[in-house]
């Protein structure tokens, strides 16, 4: 007896889909409700789970093939019993000594550490740290390594307590999400565990389970990515919310192949033996070597400008000092520059929408909403955690987004999610004493804006000299979009507004 695999119900007015990827083979055993393949839409993703438990018999559409609403996938057919039998059967009394693998003599039980979720679109993660040896204890929760992604530091902790039996994925290692990265074995007796345990153990590689949740990127793209070696950041998704779909992928391969090769990096100077030996090589961090690569994608990509322009910032500095106290006792957050600047860039934007938009292909896209990137550097490298939907926010409510995202950038807590999105960045390098720099832009973004050092200078006011606190403007654009007159302008009405904030509360 078989059963019919068919195409579910695809969602309202969507009547065909591309199969994107089988997830198993004819001939292999299928549990009920397992996920068989998955079809991608022009907007969503679904995934086609098993309607019965058994062998798949056939794949009638196959992988790129176009197919209707209830149009027949595949067959299974089914074996009786064989769904359960997949399941290894509970250990008793005469079963055989390979049946119980977990259990150790002590009482200990043998689980593997497994990598934890990392993010939307992030699939592998480099070991960073191993904070426990083998053969170490530890308690429920404690720390055991730190892995680095391309963006954050995860830490991954104990899922119970025990002792450490095996490191399988050693410092400076690469895993995938979902992989395995040690052994343990919990309650009494790890250590001896440890040294029983038969060497062909560490080999098994354990393959990711199919959690079957809604992530951001199809499957079958991340597939077509992690094959190709690009990452999410390479490849401009045409899904809904930005999402990667398998053809995606291929088109920036074409893009990829159809593009001049990039010139090879400039040989290093030659270094005597007696400077070498003084020396230290330390290989980059996935964080450092990802702002390498974006920031010279930017220049390679945007046709990037600066324009320039000062701020006095005196009426700004004096309406802070008045009521900073006030707004700390009802709102519990101090009242900085970055809300002011926010709320000046907003206002310019509406007015000067190109800089908040992106191009996609040989489209502009325009963004009806404000994500304001706020540029934060840690100890690890710069990150741009985003402030969502900044243009519906009160200065308090910007200031508490503000330094809650700062606080968790300096920790490494941020998500990938916190972080994607942003229409517009603002930079702020006055903090380190930069007196005047030329931002580079965040892709795909068209502006950035770079706050300096406020210096106090000699300026002409009203025919007389007199000392004012001074800040130099920069603003970075996408010449391909955005025009001199544009940006010019973009920059005077943030002027305009910080040196009269009350501009700011009439909309002017």
């Amino acid at each position: 007896m078989s059963t019919e695999i068919r195409v579910p119900t695809l969602g309202e007015s969507v009547t065909e889909a591309t199969v994107a990827t089988w997830f198993k083979k004819p001939g292999d055993t299928v549990a009920v409700d397992e996920m068989l393949c998955e079809l991608e839409t022009d907007k969503v993703t679904v995934e086609v789970p098993a309607p019965a438990a058994g062998t798949l018999a056939d794949i009638v559409a196959k992988e790129g093939d176009t197919v209707g609403v209830d149009a027949l996938l595949g067959n299974i057919a089914e074996a009786g019993n064989a769904g359960p039998e997949e399941v290894k059967p509970k250990a008793s009394a005469s079963a055989e000594t390979t049946s119980e693998p977990e259990t150790s003599s002590g009482g200990g039980e043998t689980m593997p550490i497994m990598v934890p979720t990392l993010g939307e679109s992030v699939t592998e993660a480099t070991v960073a740290t191993w904070f426990k040896k083998e053969g170490e204890s530890f308690a429920a929760d404690e720390m055991l390594c730190e892995l680095e992604t391309d963006k954050v530091s995860v830490e991954v902790p104990a899922p119970a307590a025990g002792t450490m039996t095996k490191i399988l994925a050693a410092e400076g290692s690469t895993v995938e999400a979902g992989g395995q990265l040690a052994e343990m074995t919990t309650g009494e007796g790890g250590a001896s565990k440890a040294e029983a345990k038969s060497d062909d153990a560490p080999a098994k590689e354990t393959a990711p389970a199919s959690s079957g949740k809604d992530v951001e990127d199809a499957p079958s793209a991340k597939k077509a990515m992690a094959e190709a070696g690009l990452s999410a950041d390479e490849v401009t998704g045409s899904g809904k919310d930005g999402r990667i779909m398998k053809e995606d992928v291929a088109k920036a391969l074409s893009a990829a192949k159809s593009a001049p090769a990039p010139a090879a990096a400039a040989p290093r100077a030659p270094v005597s033996a007696d400077d070498a030996s003084r020396e230290e090589r330390v290989k980059m961090t996935r964080l450092r070597q990802t702002i390498a690569r974006r920031l010279k994608e930017s220049q390679n990509t945007a046709a990037m400008l600066t324009t320039y322009n000062e701020v006095d910032m005196t009426e700004v500095m004096a309406l802070r000092n008045e009521y900073k106290d006030l707004f700390l006792k009802k709102h519990g957050v101090k009242l900085g520059f970055m809300s002011f600047f926010t709320k000046a860039c907003v206002h310019a934007l509406k007015e000067v929408p190109d800089v908040n938009a992106e191009i996609d292909g040989t489209d502009v896209v325009y963004k009806n909403y404000v994500h304001m990137g706020i540029a934060a550097g840690t100890p690890t490298g710069l990150v741009v955690p985003v402030i969502r939907d900044a243009d519906q926010m009160s200065f308090a409510e910007i200031e508490k987004a503000i330094a809650e995202k700062g606080a968790r950038a300096r920790d490494g807590k941020l998500s990938m999610a916190e972080m994607q999105g942003g229409t517009f960045t603002i930079s702020n390098g006055g903090v380190y004493g930069s007196l005047m720099s030329s931002p580079i832009l965040n892709p795909p973004q068209s502006g950035i804006l770079g706050m300096h050092k406020i210096q106090d200078r000699p300026m002409a006011i009203n025919g007389k000299v007199e000392i004012r606190p001074m800040m130099y403007l920069a603003l970075s654009y996408d010449h391909r979009i955005v025009d001199g007159k544009g940006a010019v302008t973009f920059l005077v009405r943030v002027k305009e507004a910080l040196e009269d904030p009350r501009r700011l509360l009439m909309d002017l």
